[in-house]
């Protein structure tokens, strides 16, 4: 059988970053190939290079038998190659139906087709099973779960014969990741060759036939899905054996240093009561829209409080700013890091250092050498690949940019701990990582509140565990007393 594509020594630098070393891969007509490595492995260098996005220093590709290069991602899908970034590329200002039709739209005599294009998108939205998503709806209406599937949904409009899916599920609720892989099931079976890019292995276990592992921009390893064990993917993604996939740091949990009493935002959360105390992590689960992201915003600032009371330490208030929780010892890490978590353009030594900046400074001035060295530390405990301090964080793979997100916490010193899907994007080991880091937070008294989809992951590292449903908050209990099944049926709201 003809290969669909055939990459060979492809090779990528940028300056004196060598971010592709040689790689080769192969993928087949109908087939799901996961790509798995670390981050800054060359993963999405090497899935740009596919896609167009980004030309290689040397190496070639074949696409169907023939040569294959294209000058550009326009190129590249007029050959069936689709894309789609874990950094979503839409435009939140348009409508659903101008961000999928872009560059393919419907025209006769020089006007648009409009009925045809809402036609059009109105199908793609429907064979995702998102028929609820209006075509005429803004983008900047939906959460990031309904841009993800918007995303998907351009590049069904295209004859799609390679689609590039990078962490999909990231923003995805359970039953929309479900339907996704149901999509790339129905997509195989025509003969679309899907390549899956995910740090969450038991998604690749579901979903894969084979995989190749990228490390230091080198294919190190590849094989069949199933016949490899889990253990040894993990060890080829990072190079070592990974002990202990939750480590777990012992810490004892003290007094109450955050409460929470009747607490209402403006649509969600409403009624929510609870109190976090020193050295305890406490998870907060729930389906994407449940108001677990909602709650974090209201006590940290950044969306109003209608009702009730936000307690911190000695402090008491129903309105604050962010400025002021940062004041009274609180940090947040929020779950949309290209938006609001980094400011992309500034350099990591500003974004780490931005909510306390006096380690650098001398009487009223910063000293760019005592700043460096006060980030050393922080940025080499949490495992960030960079250039230097004074690179841009957007440049950095998102697995990274997440690291500096969550650095620039530890960097502050908060006392608590404010993290929503605080491992989105990051590979393996370096969720090991963060864990240990939270675990060691906790024990030296910091008191952690955590979002996130991923249960394994709260079930790992939590002391305690409560569920948002549709803007309330269930009972704090110890998460021995939880079971998965039992958090999705309050989740749904079927308990």
């Amino acid at each position: 059988m003809t290969p669909r594509l055939r990459m060979t020594g492809i090779r990528k630098s940028y300056g004196s970053t060598a971010a592709l070393r040689g790689v080769d891969l192969e993928l087949r007509p109908g087939e799901v190939h996961a790509i798995v490595g670390e981050n800054g492995a060359g993963k999405s260098t090497l899935m740009k290079v596919l896609s167009g996005a980004e030309q290689p220093d040397s190496g070639t590709m074949e696409f169907d038998g023939a040569r294959f290069r294209p000058p550009g991602p326009h190129a590249a899908r007029d050959r069936g190659v689709a894309m789609i970034y874990q950094e979503l590329a839409i435009c939140p200002d348009l409508t659903v139906e101008a961000n999928v039709t872009l560059g393919q739209e419907c025209s006769g005599y020089g006007f648009l087709a409009a009925a045809t294009n809402c036609e059009r998108v109105a199908a793609a939205l429907a064979q995702l099973g998102h028929a609820e998503i209006r075509p005429d709806a803004p983008v900047s209406s939906l959460n990031p779960a309904g841009r993800q599937v918007v995303e998907i949904a351009r590049a069904l409009l295209s004859d799609v014969k390679v689609l590039v899916l990078d962490e999909p599920t990231s923003a995805l609720a359970q039953s929309d990741a479900k339907r996704l892989f149901e999509l790339i099931k129905s997509l195989k079976a025509k003969g679309v060759t899907v390549v899956y890019i995910s740090h969450f292995l038991e998604e690749l276990e579901a979903v894969a036939d084979r995989f190749t592992v990228l490390r230091d921009g080198l294919a190190v390893g590849s094989g069949r899905v199933g016949e490899v064990p889990r253990e040894r993917i993990v060890e080829m993604m990072v190079g070592r054996a990974v002990t202990e996939q939750y480590p777990r740091t012992p810490h004892a949990i003290g007094a109450p240093v955050l409460g929470l009493t009747e607490v209402c935002g403006k649509e969600m959360p409403n009624g929510v009561s609870l109190a976090l105390r020193s050295g305890e992590i406490l998870g907060v689960a729930g389906i994407v829209g449940s108001g677990r992201t909602e709650l974090l915003r209201a006590v940290y600032g950044l969306d109003p409080v209608r009702a009730g009371v936000v307690k911190v330490g000695v402090y008491s208030s129903e309105r604050a700013t962010p400025a002021d929780r940062i004041g009274q010892g609180i940090g947040m890490v929020s779950e949309d890091r290209k938006e609001e978590g980094l400011a992309l353009e500034l350099s990591i030594r500003d974004n780490v250092a931005l909510s306390r900046l006096g380690d650098g400074a001398t009487f009223g001035f910063l000293s760019r050498s005592r700043l460096r060295s006060a980030l050393s530390e922080v940025l080499t405990r949490f495992g960030v690949k960079f250039r230097d301090a004074d690179q841009a964080v957007g440049e950095l793979s998102g697995g990274n940019q997440q690291k500096v997100a969550i650095a620039r916490l530890f960097h502050q010193r908060a006392d608590v701990l404010l993290l929503d899907e605080p491992t989105k994007g990051v590979d393996v080991g370096s969720k090991a990582d963060i864990y240990q880091q939270i675990g060691e937070a906790a024990a030296s008294g910091k008191a952690v509140l955590i979002v996130s989809s991923y249960l394994p992951e709260l079930f790992g590292v939590c002391d305690t565990l409560a569920v948002m449903c549709r803007g309330k908050l269930s009972a704090v209990r110890p998460v021995s007393e939880w079971t998965p099944e039992q958090v999705i049926a309050v989740a749904t709201g079927s308990a």
